[in-house]
């Protein structure tokens, strides 16, 4: 890629133009996005004007403004040179982390040996999933190293699809036997009445995130035939008592709406050869008034245990439409619950 900076063409409202050269004409179509709608984001975001001439995008804007627009632009070109996919939803990362949306080439290896040379990434059967900002990597890294593992911070940063991510990807490389995940079965604000059907058809509705993530990961057929096989296993918490859960890997989301009591069961189900990752989001309790969290004791009471870790996001690790973003900004700024 080459950049040059030239007068602008007579009538140009610019001081100064800033032209961009990109050498694959058929990565810039993908960077410039359906309807040059990529290019569009970035020219509301920074107050600039792309426009696109062959192989090269020309700039016009404030000097600052069009550095910017240029090292997004470049971060986001290498990331589609490593054959990695460029979302709306890079383009506002890229702006607030500044660097974070790239990772270095090469083909995955055995996941347990995945950060060396730096790289961090998760090869499941249906893509290679890529932790965009420095609290999702260390998480990652986390979830490897650690057999009980954390992950605490709002809606939207990643937090059970990376575990779920993880689990799979330690199940296929076979170093756990099963995959088990669990949600405390508690209504959002909201009396929903009673469900019909059987049991699983009255819980499926609580666990349907669960099922989401693991869907993006695994063929549908294949996690069918898992879930019959009870090698894959979604169920409420409280289904968990009595249980001792061996060479598996489990998923507690949502552990904010869990009590005391029931965080307590749940942490003691941990058995030989099993990694277990409790994540959830302080803000978002729906328990009843005055039952305490059992996320925020287990916080409290199990900091400083070797070979437990504790990694938080903020709003700049929200990996969802970038308004999300924003609104939990808002809410955090207002000290709104």
């Amino acid at each position: 890629m080459a950049i040059s900076a030239l007068t602008p063409p007579p009538g140009s409202a610019a001081a100064h133009e800033l032209l961009i050269e990109f050498p694959d004409n058929r990565l810039l179509i993908d960077l410039c996005g359906e309807y040059d709608r990529n290019l569009a984001d970035l020219e509301q975001k920074l107050s600039v004007q792309i426009l696109r001439r062959g192989n090269l995008l020309a700039i016009y804007g404030e000097p600052d403004m069009q550095t910017r627009a240029s090292e997004v632009l470049h971060a986001l070109y290498t990331r589609l040179e490593q054959g990695r996919a460029v979302e709306r939803g890079d383009i506002d990362r890229e702006l607030r982390m500044g660097g974070s949306a790239v990772a270095p080439s090469g083909e995955p290896g055995d996941q347990l040996e995945m950060f060396q040379g730096g790289k961090v990434e998760i090869k499941t059967r249906r893509k290679l999933v890529e932790p965009r900002t420095e609290a999702q990597k260390a998480y990652v890294r986390a979830l490897f190293e650690n057999e009980l593992a954390f992950g605490i911070g709002p809606a939207g940063t990643g937090k059970t699809y990376l575990a779920v991510a993880v689990g799979v990807s330690m199940f296929i490389n076979g170093h756990v036997d099963r995959i088990i995940l669990s949600r405390p079965a508690v209504e959002a604000g909201e009396k929903l009445g009673y469900l019909p059907g059987d049991m699983k058809d009255k819980v499926d509705p609580y666990m349907q995130p669960l099922y989401d993530a693991l869907n993006d990961f695994l063929p549908a057929k294949q996690v069918t035939k898992l879930i019959e096989e009870k090698r894959i296993e979604i169920a409420p918490l409280a289904f968990m008592r009595g249980r001792t859960l061996a060479n598996a890997f489990v998923v507690l989301d949502e552990a904010q709406n869990a009590t005391t009591m029931q965080m307590k069961m749940f942490l003691t189900r941990l058995g030989e050869g099993s990694r277990m990752v409790i994540t959830g989001d302080r803000t978002q309790v729906d328990l009843p008034r005055g039952v305490p969290s059992g996320l925020a004791d287990a916080e409290r009471l199990l900091k400083g245990i070797d070979r437990i870790s504790f990694n938080y996001f903020t709003s700049k690790d929200v990996v969802r439409h970038p308004l999300v973003a924003a609104i939990i900004e808002a809410y955090d700024a207002d000290g709104a619950v």
